[in-house]
This record gives C-alpha cells, structure tokens and sequence, in this order.
C-alpha cells in the first residue's frame, strides 16, 4: 500500500462518518438492483433500500435464500423503520455470477420486464477461496468478482441510460492495493501457481476498480454515475472459504476477528448507500471515485489510476466474453 493511500485510509479512522441511514432521500418510485443481496452488505443494502421505498430486486443464485432474505427484510423494517409507510417491493432475480452465459441471460430477464433501472449496485463478491476455475473456465474469483459484473452491467447499460440520472455502485476493496506487480498479470490468470489466493482477490478488486473508472469515463456526458466503494472491515460471510485455502486454524481466526473488529454489515453498507441514493452525488457531479469508510473519498492506488491499464482491461474482458458466448 503507497504511503498517501496508506494515511488516508488511517485518517478516515478518526474523522466523522459523512453518511447514515436517516440521510437516504425517498427513493419512491426507484428500481435498484442489488447483486449478493441475501447476506451480509447486500442485504443491509436492500433493506435500506426498500425502507425507503424502492422497488429492489435481489440478484442472487439461490431463490430459497433471496426469498428468506424477504422475510427478514419485512420484519426488519417494520421494526426499525416504524414510520415507513410505503415499504419497496422486493423480488427476486436469478444470477450466477461464475457463469457468464447466465449473468447474460439474468439481464435479459430484467430487461424484458419493461422497467426501468434507477441503480444497480455491483456488491456480490469471493474471497480467498482456494484456486477453481468457473463454469466458464476462468480462475472464480477474478470470474465472479469482475467478468460476472462486468457482463451484467454492459447487459443493462443501455436501460440505465433511459432511466438517467440513474448510478451503478462498484464495491472493490482497500485489497486491490496487494494485486500483483503490474496490476492484472493476464496471461497467468488460470496459472494456480502464479500467485497466492489473496494476492488473486486484490487482483479482482484492481479489475472493479478499473472497470469503474473505465466505464465512467465512457458515460462522461450521460447522467449515469459511476463509482467505487471500499466498504471497510465487515462481519459477514465474505471469507467463509478461508479455512478451505489456508487450513482450519486461519479460518477459524478470521472469523473472530471479523466478529470482534468488524463493522456490522448495516454500518459496512453505508458507503455504497450513500454513493447509491445521497443526492450529492449528481449535485455534485461525483463520477469514477473512489469512496471509504463511511463515505469518504481518497485516491485510489497508481494502478488504479492507469487509464492504460483500465482499457487494457476492458478489450481483455470484451475479448474474453466473446470467446466464451459470442459477441
């Protein structure tokens, strides 16, 4: 981590949040997209969502677990919302994110729906899982936490324009900093010798944070805002493969200390809300930043400013979706 990065990520420690839940505006008449939105940031995320009257639609692999994640919601919110008085319908959306044929087809689903598409916020995501490779036959964490958002949101890319000012909300991760040297090594991504499992995961956050970076410029003159969140140190089940990679004992610890030093998954989930719904955003014309805890913006790392970089990237992607799927 560069030494300016580095002191102001220690920074945000001791300065005010700039965000909470009683900021978010009423999103009555909103359609959002939450993807991992069963657990975790996600589902704080849809429940503060639908609180405040968006209509939210939980883009999840398992329908029984998004479904439960409903109820949960419904309960929550009349609990911790007494006042609201029009909850946002939420619904189910299938998504596979380490299949990039279906991530295609789960936008196509959304698209033919006919509605509109106010906010898509990218928040599903692996880590340091042990070396696999996806049904597409790419390493899964670079699969899923990249090439699956990557296909979906240029799947709805088109919807979010008719439905500007509309924002897509990248989560990536103070971890793109331990990407390998040169950012993304792309001839060596299915080399499970290459690198070890967390320096895979920096990679996948470097590619968020690219890809990001790379779409906002392209929206430039639309009203779609693009921009990237490091949501902090959380509880949730993010790392619930951990044991698997580096045996029982690391697992075991890194679930204490997720549980000890972590932020609850309803504060974690404040900095992608804010970059979601707070309309300073559009005020102020935020595009392509980079947000930490809670709320606040700081530069992201060298790579992650290399434009070079971020359209190497993009032809890399583009290439590599037609190779598996067609154009």
């Amino acid at each position: 981590m560069n030494n300016v990065t580095q002191l102001a990520f220690w920074k945000h420690l001791v300065t005010p949040n700039n965000y909470s839940l009683s900021k978010i505006p009423d999103l009555s008449g909103k359609i959002a997209i939450v993807t991992g939105a069963n657990s975790g940031l996600g589902y704080a995320t849809t429940v503060a969502l639908a609180a405040n009257g968006a209509h939210v639609f939980l883009g999840c692999r398992n329908k029984q677990r998004a479904e439960d994640a409903i109820e949960r919601a419904k309960v929550e919110i009349k609990e911790t919302y007494p006042s609201t008085v029009a909850v946002g319908k939420m619904e189910f959306l299938e998504l596979d994110l380490n299949d990039i044929r279906k991530v295609r087809e789960s936008s196509r689903v959304f698209l033919e729906k006919g509605l509109p598409l106010h906010i898509l916020v990218n928040n599903s995501g692996i880590m340091a899982t042990p070396f696999e490779l996806s049904a597409d036959g790419i390493e899964t964490q670079f699969a899923v936490n990249h090439m699956g958002h990557f296909v979906f949101t240029l799947g709805l890319l088109d919807r979010l324009k008719e439905s500007q000012p509309s924002r897509i909300v990248q989560l990536s991760s103070m971890v793109h900093e331990m990407a390998p040297r040169g950012g993304i090594v792309f001839d060596k991504l299915n080399d499970a010798n290459a690198m070890s499992s967390m320096t895979r995961y920096g990679q996948s956050k470097l590619a968020n944070l690219l890809f990001a970076r790379a779409l906002a410029r392209r929206l430039a003159h639309e009203k779609v805002y693009v921009n990237i969140a490091h949501p902090g140190y959380v509880d949730s089940n993010l790392a619930n493969r951990t044991g698997e990679t580096y045996g029982g004992f690391v697992g075991k610890m890194s679930t204490v200390s997720s549980k000890v030093f972590g932020m609850k998954p309803k504060e974690g989930a404040l900095t992608q809300l804010y970059l979601a719904t707070s309309p300073e955003i559009e005020e102020q014309d935020v595009r392509g930043r980079y947000f930490i805890p809670i709320a606040k913006e700081i530069q992201p790392s060298s790579y992650g400013r290399d434009e070079e970089l971020q359209e190497k990237l993009w032809t890399f992607s583009e290439n590599l979706v037609k190779e598996k799927i067609g154009a």
